[in-house]
């Protein structure tokens, strides 16, 4: 029987809260030394950052336990609560891997091949020498963060591909990209034969029980989808964008996310398919530093420094090209690894990490996007003081 925790809809404000020092093992600590770990660490992080609302869930040896706070709709005072849909941003990168990930299981594609083997438009372009798994783990050869501003049509996308030229030889260095993982969801697509939320959902949600996660929120479901908050404090949502729903798209909740987590953390939570398509994701490929970049998920070798994984994390790593360590052969998914990914929209902010070997997780939506290097400070403070012993 899962356990389930709901802080108090409305945040505990405290004027000044320092973490603790203390720890617990994790078959020692109850339920109440969880709940007041969670709430001083959030109330703090919501306060220094101007945070409405958040949602946080946590597996802990199977167990799930969920936290709400503050306001998911200022506006009309809409609290937070577990039925709540954020934005995931980038998380949505994770979920496009699994599906490409589930195609190669299924013999549809193979990461290997040349991405221009899966759209003949491609066909004498720079991607005739460019796997698929290259574009998965930011390796092309410097695809940009975002398209330009005029990509607004899948005319306009695909002219920009057949015209693009690498700055650097493709494998040689990783850049942070949204046309890079966006179009291998837009391939793996092509490989299965059926548009790709659709294939999300049949071949994904539908089979992990994933029942309230959505590319577009049907009207049944408007009232639960929270209002992000830019830097003004003015409500915003994400707008539509080339391969958006491949590279950020995702609407979920912290349980519907904590539930993917788990089939990552648990492979028999999963049918035999989608285990070994997950098991693809948590492959390490490439290393810069300390960051192993699978497939989607970024991995550090577990116990992890806080410093590693602000490294990680910076903002160096997201927008500047960094040179790529290509593993060969690939290193097999880890237990005695810490696997994260941070996400963001104009108003919202995730982050998701897990340790297989702790059997432990975390998920952290927020209405508010603020910085990487909080929300991972957050977790791992969680996540520390719940697996270190005293």
């Amino acid at each position: 029987m899962r356990t389930i925790l709901a802080a108090k809809t409305h945040l505990f404000m405290a004027t000044s809260l320092l973490f603790s020092s203390s720890a617990w093992a994790l078959g020692d600590t109850d339920n109440g030394e969880i709940e007041a770990l969670v709430n001083d660490t959030i109330a703090q992080l919501m306060d220094e950052h101007r945070i409405p609302g958040m949602a946080v869930a946590l597996s802990i040896n199977g167990q799930q336990h969920y936290f709400n706070y503050g306001l998911a709709n200022q506006e009309a005072s809409l609290p937070v609560t577990e039925e709540t849909l954020f934005e995931l941003g980038s998380v949505s990168k994770v979920f496009t891997a699994a599906l490409a990930g589930y195609a190669q299981t299924s013999g549809a594609l193979s990461l290997s091949d040349p991405a221009s083997q899966y759209l003949p438009a491609l066909e004498n372009s720079a991607f005739d020498e460019i796997t698929l798994l290259e574009l998965g783990t930011y390796t092309a050869g410097e695809l940009p963060l975002q398209f330009p501003e005029s990509v607004q049509s899948d005319a306009e996308m695909i002219n920009y591909y057949q015209q693009w030229q690498p700055e650097s030889s493709p494998g040689s260095h990783r850049l942070y990209s949204n046309p890079s993982i966006g179009l291998l969801g837009y391939l793996t697509a092509q490989s299965l034969g059926q548009p790709f939320e659709t294939l999300m959902e049949e071949a994904l949600f539908a089979p992990l029980g994933l029942e309230d996660s959505y590319f577009q929120v049907p009207d049944e479901q408007q009232a639960h989808y929270a209002y992000g908050y830019s830097k003004e404090d003015k409500p915003v949502r994400v707008n539509p964008g080339m391969l958006d729903a491949q590279a950020y798209g995702l609407k979920s909740t912290a349980a519907d996310v904590l539930t993917f987590i788990e089939a990552n953390m648990n492979d028999t939570a999963a049918d035999e398919s989608l285990s070994q398509a997950m098991a693809i994701t948590r492959t390490g490929y490439v290393e810069m530093g300390h960051m192993t970049q699978g497939l989607g998920w970024e991995s550090y070798a577990y116990p992890v420094a806080l410093e590693q994984l602000l490294e990680g994390n910076s903002l160096e790593m997201i927008l500047e090209p960094n040179p790529a360590n290509h593993l060969n052969p690939p290193l097999p998914p880890r237990q005695a690894a810490l696997y994260n990914k941070t996400g963001s929209t104009n108003g919202f902010g995730g982050y998701v990490a897990f340790v297989p070997s702790e059997q432990i997780g975390i998920v952290m939506l927020a209405n508010r996007n603020y910085p990487n290097q909080a929300r991972i400070q957050a977790a791992h403070h969680i996540l520390t003081a719940l697996t270190e012993a005293p």
